[in-house]
């Protein structure tokens, strides 16, 4: 006879047996026969209670939906921010805001049992507090270093009941980086700018120390060209031309690198006349999530090719 999946709260009341006849992880049945539900920490700090395994998660920001793709768990995603473009199948999801903000009633007409939020453009301000008065749970995760993205892995994966499978996946990525580490060990260290976008004021945004995209240069086998960035992204190109860096990195098209390495002063960077200007994919160096694992990787093979000679890809 198949078993009949009842509520949460009557679960806990009827204990680890019940979740096992749904068919829910051993984990977290262990936890129902506890007496409670799994307790998680986010990177805010908050104590984040969830009952069961979610089925109905809204994910904000693609790098949310990104992590829970990976686990395998694409399926159980009802809601997604507007520009969520990754893996295939994700524009079909219902949208949830964007840009201008998000919507409370659009995220609660989705029913969620999990809400993943990271705190930028107010994601975090306009609806964590919402949720926490209904009742659904909020994680906000933040993605400031590559330790910190694995990190997020496994605590999507605990959140949504496939730990023993975050942990893999976790350690995969972790061993990526430490194959990478060992090939560019004792490599001299390029002098590096990345550019991430331009603003309409002509200032630059770059790369800098204290991010997972900085540290995911550094970690590739390159060095700043540019110290004392700071906290602040922005950098005039001025102060690129000053820097003279030995590699250019652009997050963006050929087309769009094309047209800034033209402009006055940059065709005569040494980058530029040593055939060291090349493109970085945005979806693997500006979203946090596994995919950045293996731009490191590509970006490594580019720097230090001779490293790298005989190394299966």
């Amino acid at each position: 006879m198949k078993a009949v999946c009842t509520p949460r709260r009557q679960l806990l009341r009827q204990g680890a047996a019940a979740a096992l006849g749904c068919g829910l992880p051993a984990a977290w049945a262990d936890n129902v026969a506890a007496g409670g539900p799994v307790v998680l920490q986010d990177a805010l700090g908050r104590r984040v209670e969830i009952a069961a395994p979610p089925q109905r998660i809204v994910s904000i920001f693609a790098s949310n939906t990104e992590l829970v793709a990976a686990l395998g768990l694409l399926d159980r995603v009802v809601g997604v921010e507007d520009f969520t473009r990754f893996p295939p199948g994700v524009e079909r999801i219902p949208k949830v805001g964007g840009r201008l903000g998000f919507s409370v009633d659009a995220v609660v007409a989705r029913q969620p049992d999990l809400v993943i939020v990271t705190p930028a453009r107010q994601a975090a301000h306009q609806l964590v507090d919402p949720m926490e008065r209904i009742g659904v749970p909020v994680m906000v995760l933040l993605s400031r270093s590559l330790a910190e993205v694995m990190d997020n892995l496994r605590l999507v994966a605990r959140a949504t009941g496939v730990q023993a499978r975050g942990q893999a996946l976790a350690l995969a990525q972790e061993a990526r980086l430490l194959r990478v580490d060992r090939q560019v060990a004792g490599q001299p260290r390029p002098r590096a700018l990345m550019v991430t976008g331009r603003l309409g004021n002509g200032m630059l945004l770059a790369a800098r120390p204290g991010t997972y995209t900085g540290e995911a240069m550094v970690r590739a086998g390159a060095s700043f060209a540019l110290d004392g960035l700071g906290t602040v992204p922005q950098v005039s190109p001025e102060a690129v031309l000053a820097a003279d860096p030995d590699v250019l990195l652009f997050a963006g098209t050929q087309e769009a690198m094309q047209d800034l390495i033209g402009q006055r002063g940059w065709r005569d960077l040494r980058a530029v006349r040593a055939g060291r200007a090349t493109t970085v994919a945005r979806a693997e160096f500006l979203i946090p999530g596994p995919r950045t694992f293996g731009g490191v990787e590509k970006l490594s093979r580019w720097l230090h090719p001779a490293a790298w000679a005989g190394e299966a890809a």
